[in-house]
């Protein structure tokens, strides 16, 4: 008797785990569409400062880049014509020093903005972390920020 309960409690606790295990959400990824991949990967590699992963497609119209722990960014190659994007639908950054990245933008005169629009502005949020907002080549928006959560 006493091996069939715990026979059938672990069959229970494993269930649970399994269930639990696949219960977990999380982003894989996000591509973009992009009109001419080497200025937008050069962007990307030196100015946000992401590195690149392996890619399976080998044909020159990927790259992918690491955006952290099973996270990655696709840059894929084809886009005809240069978009309008909302700032509210962006990706964001965090980096590990705020001023000087805003130093590398003046250096290669990269425009940003506050989040009204203010031109080599500095937002502050609420909660009392810094941001930035900028346009990859393509005109996607990015918020740049200094979270330390």
């Amino acid at each position: 008797m006493k091996k069939s309960i715990c026979i059938a409690l672990l069959i229970c606790l494993f269930t649970i785990q399994t269930n639990a295990q696949q219960s977990k959400v999380h982003i894989n990824h996000t591509a973009i569409y992009v009109m001419d991949i080497q200025k937008t990967g050069a962007f990307y590699s030196n100015i946000i400062g992401l590195d690149t992963v392996p890619e399976p497609f080998h044909d020159g119209k990927h790259i992918w880049y690491s955006t952290g722990a099973h996270t990655m960014l696709h840059v894929i190659a084809g886009a005809t014509a240069k978009k309008d994007y909302y700032k509210n639908q962006h990706t964001c950054f965090t980096v590990p020093d705020f001023n000087l990245f805003i130093e590398k933008l003046k250096q290669l005169n990269w425009a940003y903005e506050d989040v009204a629009g203010n031109k080599n502005s500095i937002t502050t949020r609420v909660d009392g972390v810094h941001q930035i907002w900028l346009q990859d080549p393509d005109g996607y928006w990015l918020e740049i920020n200094d979270d330390k959560y």
